[in-house]
């Protein structure tokens, strides 16, 4: 088994899309991507677009060549979309490829908004509902909650064996006890999740203490825990996962760390971005109607995680 992590937060965007190669099967997770639109009221950077623009075009090349696709949830930085942003992946760009892929996601407990982006979806692909559903070397779990269990919105974990167990845990913020169960049942060796949204002064102290206390959990049994996505938009998600680590005494990482790459926490660095690498005004306007382009941007400036 290979596991490819493509894009998200310690990669430089938001979402949570890996490859996974099996054999002969290739299974692209959760193919979207987006950019925190605005942060530290600021509109994303133009290197950050930059970084965009390549993991964008890198789901595109998987998406051709992938036997299986996994959509977890329908928010905007997980899937293609009709009504996409300038940041987002925009699903022209994969409405005429590899159309007889198999598509597994998720069908039940959708939102409204959801349910038009599914729908949007189906126009050109066949889903296969995933909740409970095993196939071959695929499983995956029942709707679990999006984050805390108070909330409405739920996402499917998927669970694939091959010479190990691989986990994609997208958005459960480790904040539910049952999808930290469901996942301690399947007995993984890896597994990529979202961690807590600590940059949120909405996250209260006994979420953080329940994430901190069921992460704990997971890397107890588990031999590589991945977490990252919510977890690292901000800096004191680093030092929160290399805390861990470091009292765990176990593999706690980021998907930077797994894929051999320097940290790229850009969301939580764009103010500094925009400080050493100033934006003329109109930038945005002209880049989301094609009359600009990242060509000026593509350096890294000294002083961000990636050139420390």
């Amino acid at each position: 088994m290979n596991i490819k992590i493509l894009g998200t937060e310690s990669l430089g965007v938001r979402g949570m899309c890996c490859l996974v190669t099996v054999k002969d099967r290739r299974i692209l997770i959760d193919p979207g991507i987006a950019l925190g639109y605005t942060r530290h009221g600021l509109l994303p950077h133009p290197f950050q677009v930059a970084v965009d623009e390549v993991i964008q075009s890198r789901i595109v090349d998987v998406w051709s060549g992938a036997t299986d696709i996994v959509i977890s949830h329908f928010h905007g930085d997980h899937i293609p979309l009709i009504n996409a942003n300038p940041y987002q992946l925009n699903m022209e760009k994969i409405t005429s490829l590899n159309q007889g892929v198999r598509v597994w996601a998720k069908s039940g407990n959708l939102s409204l908004t959801e349910q038009k982006r599914k729908d949007a979806l189906s126009a050109f692909l066949d889903m296969i509902p995933a909740e409970e559903t095993r196939e071959g070397i695929l499983s995956f779990s029942g709707s679990v909650h999006h984050g805390d269990a108070g909330g409405t919105d739920t996402v499917v974990m998927t669970r694939i064996e091959g010479d190990f167990v691989f986990v994609h845990a997208s958005d459960i913020q480790l904040l539910g006890d049952e999808a930290v169960l469901q996942i301690l049942s399947w007995q993984p060796d890896i597994v990529f999740a979202s961690g807590p949204p600590l940059y949120l002064e909405r996250l209260s102290d006994r979420q953080a203490t329940i994430a901190w206390e069921n992460a704990v959990r997971l890397s107890q049994k588990i031999d590589t825990l991945i977490l990252d996505h919510h977890l690292m938009r901000g800096e004191s998600g680093a030092e929160w996962l290399d805390k861990l680590s470091l009292e765990t005494g176990n593999r706690v990482i980021c998907a930077a760390d797994f894929m051999g790459k320097p940290r790229m926490l850009l969301e939580a660095e764009r103010g500094s971005l925009y400080e050493k690498m100033p934006v003329p005004e109109g930038w945005h306007d002209a880049y989301a109607r094609g009359k600009v382009g990242t060509d000026g941007y593509k350096i890294l400036p000294p002083g961000t995680i990636q050139g420390q």
